[in-house]
């Protein structure tokens, strides 16, 4: 007879959602129990999460979350705090990212455009979803470490700035695989490095950013799944199991790969060891990069 909710505090039909939707399926099949989906989206994810942070710590509400949960106390005034006030439950998924130009562009690799945003500074013009989202930062990141400065120019979405950048209105675009996979397909874009570990499978000819010369630089656009805190220990070990069984079972691999998805489906420790360190790391780069919302 139990019912769990999972909460987006996304939009029907975007990333967060179509992942959810998956997930909720196979565990509702599998573990034989009812789910349902709640899009609560508004001020970017806030409005969400904190219904859920003011939720029953019963193990029948959970959360589905992003990079923006722990950049967003950088920003703004929350009600709730990412590391206490909820009890992680499982890494889900990584999203990964691609830095890409035109097809026309002079750029064949990411050595090609650093060395020319060090020969023209304050030229070459970077576009993505912001400002301080999950591509802005990870762009700025990358800024840091090549000691190159290149102009950011914010969209309301990735989308947008790809438009953009196949019209030629800017030099370079960060954004997830899957909304720039088809015009790389098509020959319109050229990928010059991924922001993984290690190499796509879809794109086994690009370099990563660290192959590229950037040791140790990773970033992903991760999904993962909370409970409100307090949640007893053995309802958030079985919630870990279902959903890290649901991400590695081989019928759902094709779905999450028309996703662009990379299942994790790691534990609740694994998790919350994954949330200090990127909160850590976020701050580090908002201070150095003086990163603002806007």
């Amino acid at each position: 007879a139990r019912t769990i909710r999972f909460v987006v505090p996304f939009p029907a039909g975007g990333g967060a959602d179509l992942l959810t939707r998956v997930l909720t399926e196979q565990i509702g099949k599998v573990e034989n129990v009812t789910t349902v989906v709640e899009n609560r989206p508004g001020a970017a994810s806030i409005i969400g999460t904190d219904v859920a942070s003011r939720a029953a710590p019963d193990g029948n509400t959970v959360l589905i979350v992003a990079n923006s949960f722990i950049i967003h106390p950088y920003f703004k005034k929350l009600n709730y705090d990412p590391l206490t006030s909820f009890a992680p439950i499982c890494l889900l998924a990584n999203s990964p990212q691609v830095i890409v130009v035109n097809s026309t562009s002079p750029y064949h690799t990411l050595a090609d455009l650093i060395d020319s945003a060090r020969a023209k500074p304050d030229q070459l013009t970077n576009a993505s979803v912001g400002p301080a989202s999950t591509q802005h930062i990870a762009f700025e990141l990358l800024k840091l470490r090549a000691k190159v400065n290149l102009i950011y120019v914010p969209f309301s979405g990735n989308p947008p700035a790809v438009n953009a950048l196949l019209g030629g209105h800017v030099t370079v675009v960060m954004a997830n695989y899957a909304e720039v996979a088809e015009n790389i397909k098509a020959g319109n874009l050229r990928a010059l490095a991924v922001g993984s570990r290690a190499r796509l499978e879809a794109l086994p000819n690009v370099p990563t950013v660290a192959e590229s010369g950037y040791n140790d630089y990773e970033v992903n656009v991760w999904y993962g799944l909370l409970a409100p805190a307090k949640t007893p220990k053995e309802i958030v070990d079985q919630l870990s199991q279902w959903c890290g069984a649901a991400m590695r079972a081989p019928e759902l691999k094709p779905k999450w790969a028309l996703q662009g998805l990379d299942p994790v489906g790691k534990p609740a420790a694994d998790f919350a060891a994954h949330l200090r360190q990127q909160y850590e790391e976020y701050g580090r780069v908002i201070r150095e990069a003086r990163i603002q919302a806007g």
